[in-house]
């Protein structure tokens, strides 16, 4: 089995910052890239934030300068840093790893179940 947890969501005012957490656990061989989504109320879950596993990174128009993800691959563990946050960044955060599991080929997303962040004064 494989779990990947989220936590550091929370409520935080504008212009305010959050740091995400997600590691992944269980019986995992290899990790190759790894994202941050968000889904807000009446609407479709986007990406945030995606990384490599050799560290190359795109973002969402909407973050960018504002947010920074980054992974220790020793933890098997992925973070996004958010600045300057917007109450237009308040969402339900998921994150997810494209992974190889131990004893298998083929490679499966997994995703975590997601953490809240409200921004609002």
């Amino acid at each position: 089995q494989v779990q990947l947890v989220e936590s550091g969501g929370g409520l935080v005012q504008p212009g305010g910052s959050l740091r995400l957490s997600c590691a992944a656990s269980g019986s995992i061989f290899r990790i190759n890239d790894m994202g941050w989504y968000r889904q807000a109320p009446g609407k479709q879950r986007e990406l945030v934030a995606h990384i490599t596993s050799g560290g190359s990174t795109n973002y969402a128009d909407s973050v960018k300068g504002r947010f920074t993800i980054s992974r220790d691959n020793a933890k098997n563990t992925v973070y996004l840093q958010m600045n300057s946050l917007k109450p237009e960044d308040t969402a339900v955060y998921y994150c997810n790893a494209d992974l190889i599991r131990r004893g298998y080929i083929s490679n499966y997303v997994y995703w975590g179940q997601g953490t809240q962040v409200t921004v609002s004064s």
